[in-house]
Order: structure tokens, then sequence, then C-alpha cells
């Protein structure tokens, strides 16, 4: 067997319900649920709608149910819906590493495994947590980002292994299954450069609607090509290079967003929130400490400048600086047309300056630090922070994820409280939960 893919299968198996911990358990629910918070944002969104107008009709007798909506359709054609539902805010959770990436991608593939393998909560959970686990481990081992491969490769590895978890798949099928899913989808860093397209939020729903159908296809026995990570042509000969992957517990250091924005920004949304009450008069100049990945992903690029579309909006720091300073916390209405041709937030853009600190830089990925100073009528102020609401050292509460369910719609907030005990209850169930609430 490939080395990472036993590597994978070991810690898989060594995975269950029965040994994770209490605060392990609730923290995925948490996730869960905040994940349907999120997708609930963008039921209606234009990518979710464009594949809605493509997929939405397609049959099978595998049939996962959509979120919000009164009809199944094929399975891995659900999980690119609901994925992208999931995806498209910018609104789920993060995990900060060599590669920054957002693991409850992995709940739409393993709630639609789970239904169609009519288990539970607790295989659920069980799945899950192995996804969570292995993607962020992924993290950990290596970056792909600067050899031009994006984060969401890694997903493809961390659903198929979830996936064939709840499928119970057998040691070579556990195998064909992670070979199949990312043998054809190694998708390319090209889908965050520059100015951003809907296809950012759709990504990562593409490759785990992939690895759904890898695992299905390697549960009825087609194979695989082999030595997927090790060969002479293989992952990392072609896309990382060496790594060495050691699989350990990590959801309890994944972060919930408390606002829809690139999470390198959410320090400095929580900033701007702070320091705008305390703003008397004209804004002259504005100078914000950063450090090197948040300048690279969301600073740098011209486009950052005069975002046009939602999809770079919500990855500029310096349009999420001037909007949260005229009209406060950011949230999913805020990368409206009206916004984006705002003169007042373009004003403010280019009031600014942004320097990365070799400080900040050593804090990072521990801490995700910002500071900014703000010159007014009055004189000079400034606000530095280390971490925002929802990072792992300032962790969101079942309280607080209510109170974020309750900010997006008080309907979705019925859907989270009963999420809270999705433990006990069948995948068929939770499916029914979630869908109480039409778009």
């Amino acid at each position: 067997m490939d080395s990472v893919v036993k590597e994978i299968k070991n810690y898989a198996d060594g995975v269950s319900y029965s040994r994770m911990t209490e605060e392990e358990k609730e923290a995925l629910k948490m996730r869960i649920a905040d994940s349907i918070i999120t997708a609930y944002t963008a039921r209606s969104s234009p990518p979710v709608n464009a594949l809605l107008d493509v997929l939405g009709d397609v049959s099978s007798k595998t049939a996962t149910p959509l979120y919000f909506k009164d009809r199944k359709i094929f399975s891995p054609y659900a999980v690119l819906i609901n994925g992208c539902m999931t995806r498209y805010m910018d609104y789920n959770d993060t995990y900060l590493s060599k590669e920054a990436l957002h693991p409850s991608d992995n709940v739409p593939p393993i709630l639609a495994a789970a239904q169609m393998a009519e288990a539970d909560g607790k295989d659920i959970l069980r799945g899950l947590k192995i996804a969570y686990d292995v993607v962020c481990s992924l993290a950990d081992a290596v970056s792909i980002r600067d050899r031009g491969w994006d984060h969401v490769n890694y997903d493809s590895i961390s659903s198929s292994a979830g996936i064939a978890s709840i499928f119970d798949l057998d040691d070579e099928k556990f195998e064909n299954a992670i070979s199949l899913g990312i043998i054809n989808n190694v998708s390319m860093r090209q889908t965050r450069a520059g100015k951003l397209s809907m296809w950012k939020g759709c990504t990562v729903a593409y490759q785990t609607m992939s690895s759904l159908l890898a695992a299905m296809n390697a549960r009825s026995g087609l194979t695989g090509p082999s030595e997927i990570f090790d060969g002479e042509m293989g992952f990392k000969k072609q896309v990382s290079g060496p790594f060495d992957l050691r699989i350990s517990p990590h959801v309890l250091k994944t972060m919930i967003k408390n606002y829809p924005v690139e999470y390198h920004a959410m320090s400095a949304a929580q900033a701007a929130s702070q320091i705008r009450n305390k703003i008397k008069g004209k804004i002259k100049s504005i100078s914000v400490d950063t450090f090197r990945v948040a300048h690279t992903i969301i600073v740098k690029d011209p486009e950052k400048l005069r975002p046009e579309n939602k999809e770079t909006a919500d990855h500029s720091m310096p349009y999420i600086i001037a909007y949260t300073l005229l009209y406060g916390e950011p949230d999913v209405n805020s990368y409206d047309a009206r916004y984006l041709k705002d003169e007042k937030i373009l004003d403010l853009i280019d009031r600014m300056k942004f320097n990365v600190t070799k400080k900040f830089d050593d804090m990072y990925p521990e801490y995700l630090p910002v500071k900014i100073q703000i010159e007014d009528d009055e004189g000079k102020k400034d606000i530095e922070i280390d971490v925002p609401k929802g990072h792992f050292k300032d962790p969101y509460t079942w309280s607080d994820l209510m109170n974020k369910a309750e900010r997006v719609d008080p309907k979705i907030a019925d859907v989270v409280k009963e999420l809270r005990n999705l433990d006990r209850m069948h995948a068929g169930e939770i499916f029914e939960v979630i869908n109480r609430v039409k778009a």
C-alpha cells in the first residue's frame, strides 16, 4: 500500500465514536451546524442557481437531498450543489498552517455518504473527525500554494478517507477510493489569483463531489492507479514535493468565522469595528500592520484595491477594513454592487498603507495579529488584536453559534438548535431537519 494511504487508513481504523472526547463531539456538531448556517446564506446565490439549472433535475436510484429544497438528485451532484452553498459566502470554518483551508467543506460529502449508507449521527461524527484530522494534518505537512496548486486538493483526500470509512471499505477499496478521488482532480491555484470568479466558491465542492463518485466506484470494484502519492509520477513528484504525513487530532484547533471574510482578514474586521466608534471627524490616513501570508493572499494584488465582485471583495483586506470603518461589522450583504462602487469606500482604501512586520510574521499561524492605526481630526489612535472571536484561542460556544444563526435568520437558528442533538439522529433525519427551512 502507498505509504500516505497506509497512514490514512491506519489512522481511520483507530477512530471510533466511543473514543472521541466529549469536547471533540460537541465541536464537530457545532461545525456541522455552522456549515448549515453558511449554506443557508448562499442558498439562492448565482453559482448555486447556475448549478441547479444544469444538474438540479438529475435523478438516480442513488439520490441525496439538496439543502433547503424539496428534492433529491444524484448524490455526487447533490454534494456539488450543497458544497457550493457551504463555501460560497466564505463564512465556514478555517484552519491555518502551512496551508490555509476550510475543514467543514468535508461536511456535505460526509452527510451524503452517511445518508447513502443509512448511517447515523455517530457514524457521521466518526467520518467527519477522520476527514478533519486528515485535511488539517496535510496542511501541517506541506504547502502546495507556492507550487501553483490549490489547497482543495487536500479536501479530495480527506473527504475520500471519511467517505470510505463510512462505506466501511476494505484496504484495497479504501486505497482505490483515495486514488480515484485525487488522480483527475488536481486543482490549480489560479482559482484564487487576480480577479476572482464564482469558481472560488465551487472548486472544493467539485473536489468532494468527485471524491464521493470515486468512493462509489471503488466500492463497486473499480480500481485506481497504485502508489498515488509515492509513485514516479505521483502526487509527491508532480504536486507537493516530498512530505511526511503524521495524522493527529485537529478539530479543536479549527476556527468558526464570526464574519463572512477570508480568515486572514478576521482580526482586521474586528479591529476596524472596535476602532470605528473612536473616530472623530475625517479619516486622514490608515496604517495597517500585518503578516506576509495575509499580505500575499488578500492585500498585494491590484484587484484587491478595486474589487469588482463579491469573490474578490471578501478576499480584500483593504475593502473589508474600509467597509467596516464606514458601515460597521461586515455581513453577507457587504459585497453588494452598491458598496463595490461606493466612492467613500474607495477613498478610504486609497488612504491605506500596509506594512508586513517581522513580529507579526513570527506570531502566525498560532495567532492572527493585526494593528490598525488611524489618523483623524483628533490625532492618531490605534488598536491591535492577536486573535479574533472564533479563533481556537477564543473559541465559539453554542451560544455564539446561535447568535450567528440569529444574525442570519431566526429560522436557521431553529435548525441549529435541533442539530445540537444530531448524534441521536439517523442521517435521513438530519436532512429532514435541514429541509424544514425552504429557500
